[in-house]
């Protein structure tokens, strides 16, 4: 029989149910996470799961805030570093979602992984919206459905990728957050079925009029997610595309705004603004770090537009 989870509220700071010697590895990967904070958490992930070698095999759920426990399997390299209160796991998305508390949206969370976003904006503090979790991994899966579960079911999860068209794609890699669809079909992994946004619509899952925030964490394959989603991305939308470090071509960036109808949007940390970009070399500026992720958002919505101008007079309200 399983171990109960480990216990952190990451309001108090409290860990409860963990032996010495996993007290012990909190403490170093709370240690690591500051440190390695001073350059984007390079190496992080890799001493981590050394780490986690010498751990039992046992999750910690994480309090996230009264109405909302994320849980994975403890020492996890990519998400140990919630031990670390002062880290906050992409600013530019949080800052959106806790601005727009009141809108009635739906989350598509493409790309979820144990769905931590799914989580959060299905509680109270965020809002309480509808979301739907989309992973395709057998791998993450199980643990993207004891989430909801835990989480009393509140949000909806499904088996399958993101991309242009239904059909079926191998699913390969070697890191949890990092399978993608898009490798060499012959590297192993699993066969995972494949769905188009615009195919949410013809099976009844969202409405073709509603609004909608759409995180695209998709492996590579964001462009095709996005052609697939022509119809959902005329409605009040707004898609969040990770764009990585190390894509000095800033690949999705140019395909939103060379071939699509959307407004390019990105969060500037230097001026803590929410910008709309003519020209991608406001990019090579912000993405400073070529082993991390960046969020770029798009949207042809007035709507939302409107809320990201407002936010911007909020924010430039409180630095004054």
């Amino acid at each position: 029989m399983a171990q109960a989870p480990i216990q952190f509220d990451r309001a108090s700071g409290a860990l409860e149910g963990a032996n010495l010697w996993e007290r012990t590895a909190a403490l170093a990967l709370v240690t690591g996470s500051k440190i390695s904070s001073h350059f984007s958490h390079m190496g992080y992930i890799a001493c981590a799961n050394l780490l986690r070698k010498t751990l039992p095999e046992r999750n910690i759920a994480i309090k996230l805030n009264p109405d909302a426990v994320f849980e994975f399997p403890y020492g996890d390299g990519y998400w140990s570093k919630l031990l670390n209160r002062s880290y906050n796991y992409e600013d530019e998305l949080e800052l959106l979602f806790a601005d727009s508390i009141d809108v009635d949206y739906t989350l598509l969370d493409c790309g979820a992984n144990y769905g931590y976003w799914s989580v959060l904006v299905s509680s109270k503090p965020f809002g309480s919206h509808k979301a739907i979790a989309i992973e395709p991994s057998g791998q993450n899966y199980p643990k993207l459905d004891n989430n909801a579960r835990i989480n009393a079911s509140r949000f909806e999860t499904m088996k399958c990728a993101i991309g242009a068209a239904r059909g079926t794609a191998r699913l390969s890699g070697t890191k949890h957050e990092a399978f993608s669809i898009a490798g060499d079909a012959s590297a192993g992994g699993e066969d995972v079925p494949v769905i188009a946004l615009d195919n949410l619509i013809d099976d009844g899952k969202i409405a073709g009029t509603g609004k909608y925030l759409i995180k695209l964490d998709v492996e590579g394959v964001e462009i095709e997610a996005i052609k697939g989603g022509a119809r959902l991305l005329q409605a009040d939308s707004v898609i969040m595309c990770e764009e990585h470090g190390s894509d000095r071509s800033h690949a999705v960036s140019r395909y939103i705004l060379e071939h699509t109808p959307l407004k390019l949007i990105v969060y500037d940390p230097s001026t803590r603004r929410m910008e709309t970009v003519t020209e991608l070399s406001i990019l090579d500026r912000i993405k400073v770090s070529t082993h991390v992720g960046y969020n770029v958002f798009g949207t042809a919505s007035a709507f939302w537009q409107d809320r990201i101008n407002a936010l911007n007079a909020k924010t430039a309200r409180r630095v004054q």
